[in-house]
């Protein structure tokens, strides 16, 4: 898989993901991960920084569930009209977390 076919393998996962649903970076990674060759959450963080402006980015997070570092308070508001489930500042992720 080269380059360019991973970032829209990656962007069109994040547009699967379903309202009231996230996944974390390193579930991305390991759902492409046998198809890729690739399993990086933090190459999965670049590509929705550089590409993700146009997918659901708001429903990618950390592992703990914290929401992109810059876009914290809209990504809040996104997720919360989505329906996700939230624990203070967090993404509940026992139940908001979505396998493909």
């Amino acid at each position: 898989m080269t380059p360019q076919e991973y970032v829209e393998e990656v962007l069109a996962l994040v547009e699967r993901i379903p309202e009231g649903k996230v996944m974390s970076y390193g579930a991305i990674a390991d759902a492409l991960a046998d198809r890729s060759g690739r399993n990086s959450a933090r190459q999965i963080g670049t590509i929705m920084a550089r590409h993700g402006g146009g997918v659901p980015w708001h429903r990618v997070v950390t592992s703990a569930g914290r929401t992109p570092p810059g876009h914290e308070q809209e990504a809040r508001q996104r997720l919360l009209a989505d329906g996700v489930p939230l624990r203070g500042d967090h993404v509940d992720m026992t139940r908001a977390a979505w396998t493909p």
